[in-house]
């Protein structure tokens, strides 16, 4: 008998993503494999990098054959379990030539440099990778150029040509939609085009753009003072700085668009400051990364963790130690992930392999949980165990990266890192932490994505990768149901009414003590959104993806007071979305 015995309780929802994104399948799109046989393919595959370490640490001990296998059994386990997911190993679908699912790439002042980044970021793009860009090196639009006498067309240009590059290449047949995330710094000429580029849905429609925010900026708008726009040391104009920040407000309150990257904020966190300064994030913002450099990230499903008991304490109803032992199989699944990658170019494979094997593990699962300890998502109570649950994850993931680097040898930049500053003897990799939105991986578990809040309790999630823009899939929370029916209350008229609304505040018939619990992302003042980013943010290593969800009336000024709250919260990127500001939107209230 097959020693990968457990089989993956997965919903029909569940299975119908697993069939459409992740199982193996023939040339007629036909399933080849079962849930149970994809976790299990994934698990001997990933242990295969168990035995692929020995030229970099001379004294490293080869595995038995029994030994791996107990590896393979750990990390079918964690991953049939629904304990544990990486959206990447999945995506393999078979062939053995995984390929990271993010990257930053570099973009220069000049011809060769960005001609150049386009070409790998085609190579990249038809894997079904998602690319950051900063395009705050390349000049400012009427900029003359000195080689040709003519006038410098500006970043948004290049940046355009890059969007109808990836349309016409990489979204044919592709897993995923894999799109860009382009940054431009506040202090950048174009700022103020760049701000507004997006106004028109039919531009850059394979980016999402984001404003690198400096605490120089941040000292000007507390002064209301002026704020200097500069390029290659010489200042082209100066602007208000409440006024700028009112250009984007005005632009995010239309668009949902740009977001914000506090750059200075992730350079203040930087564990390779020797090796260069980060400037760009991945396409959700959450990982910060040096040119070359990709993501590797996986999240523990922490509603998995969950005990119900009669203890009145919110922490005995946490499996505490079963969480440690998924968090540390999980960073070595994630490490041995980098090993057994295909890295594409040479210039990532000698950053991500050689020099910093940078990994990030996060949650899913938060909003589910907090329904389970009916606990209310704002609330200060939620806020404390935000941040003793990402306390944890945050030790144990570095506690196995320090065993980790003792075995199989250190992140080849590991001397003069703020690791080693700090009285660390080994690590294995630069960071061990970031919180992914999950969008689709976390339909696989049945939970709500990364940190968000469930969206509603009843909704329609349209797909937009590659199970087809028509595909319309219809959720409603199983909680609740549960919870109705405990209280004596549920029945299909009930069901019907929260169908309707998505949410339980105007149903009369469902008790305060409920409401106060079950309540969806619209239900959520803002500043609660802010301050559970911020909560998990202090103990994670790269950053948070997390969406503020803003009511259709919200006003321009609600978005500059989240602003504010969240240069004070020492937040990384922030993303606010406002309902129906777009045409098409992933999630709806049905």
């Amino acid at each position: 008998m097959s020693r990968f015995n457990i089989e993956p309780k997965l919903t029909e929802n569940a299975k119908f993503i697993a069939s459409k994104r992740y199982l193996k399948i023939d040339d007629d799109g036909n399933p080849l494999e079962t849930p149970r046989e994809l976790f299990a393919r994934i698990a001997k595959f990933i242990a295969k990098a168990e035995n692929e370490l020995s030229d970099k640490k001379k004294n490293y001990k080869k595995l038995t054959k029994n030994e791996i296998e107990k590896v393979e059994d750990a990390f079918f386990e964690i991953q049939a379990n629904l304990e544990f997911l990486s959206g990447m190993s999945l995506l393999d679908r078979g062939k053995e030539d995984l390929v990271a699912a993010c990257y930053v790439m570099p973009i220069h002042d000049s011809v060769e440099s960005i001609y150049g980044t386009l070409a790998n970021t085609t190579t990249l793009h038809r894997r079904g990778a998602g690319i950051g860009y900063d395009w705050s090196e390349v000049r400012p639009e009427g900029t003359k150029v000195k080689s040709t006498g003519r006038e410098a067309s500006g970043p948004i240009s290049f940046m355009r040509l890059y969007d109808f590059s990836s349309e016409t290449i990489m979204n044919r047949g592709s897993q995923r939609h894999a799109g860009h995330m382009g940054i431009l710094r506040i202090d950048h000429p174009d700022i103020q085009k760049f701000i507004t580029a997006k106004q028109d849905y039919t531009q850059l429609t394979n980016f999402n753009i984001s404003v690198a925010i400096t605490d120089e900026f941040v000292k000007a708008l507390k002064q209301d003072d002026e704020f200097s726009l500069k390029f290659d040391n010489k200042i082209y104009g100066k602007v208000n700085a409440k006024n700028l920040l009112r250009q984007i407000i005005t632009s995010i309150h239309a668009s949902g668009e740009p977001g914000f990257i506090f750059i200075d904020e992730v350079n203040r966190h930087n564990p390779t400051p020797h090796v260069g300064k980060m400037t760009a994030t991945n396409q959700c913002g959450e990982q910060p990364l040096l040119p070359y450099e990709a993501c590797n990230l996986g999240s523990v499903v922490l509603s998995k963790f969950f005990i119900s008991n009669k203890s009145t304490k919110i922490e005995d109803k946490i499996d505490w130690e079963r969480l440690e032992y998924v968090t540390k199989t999980g960073v070595r699944f994630l490490d041995n992930t980098i090993t057994v990658s295909n890295h594409l170019l040479p210039d990532i494979e000698k950053i991500v392999k050689f020099g910093n094997r940078k990994i990030g593990m996060g949650v899913m699962g938060w909003a589910d949980l907090l329904y389970l300890l009916e606990v209310p998502y704002d609330s200060e109570k939620a806020l404390e165990l935000a941040e003793k649950i990402m306390k944890f994850i945050n030790e144990k993931s570095r506690e196995a990266s320090e065993e980790l680097g003792r075995i199989r040898g250190d992140f080849g930049n590991f001397k003069g890192s703020t690791l080693d500053k700090q009285g660390y003897k080994n690590m294995r990799n630069a960071t061990v932490t970031t919180i992914a939105p999950n969008g689709t991986t976390s339909l696989l578990a049945d939970v709500n994505g990364g940190i968000e809040p469930i969206f509603a309790l009843a909704y329609i999630r349209k797909n937009m990768e590659t199970v087809g823009e028509d595909t319309e899939m219809v959720f409603a929370n199983l909680l609740l149901e549960e919870k109705l029916k405990k209280e004596w209350l549920y029945s299909k008229e009930l069901m019907q009414k929260v169908a309707k609304a998505g949410t339980l505040q105007e149903i009369k018939e469902i008790p305060e003590s409920i409401k106060k619990v079950f309540v969806c992302s619209y239900d959520i003042a803002p500043e609660w959104h802010v301050k559970m980013q911020g909560a998990f943010q202090k103990y994670t290593d790269n950053a948070v993806s997390k969406t503020i969800n803003l009511p259709e009336s919200s006003g321009a000024e609600e978005v500059e007071d989240i602003f504010m709250q969240a240069v004070k919260e020492n937040l990384k990127g922030l993303t606010i979305y406002r309902d129906k500001s777009r045409d098409k939107q992933v999630l709806s209230i049905k």
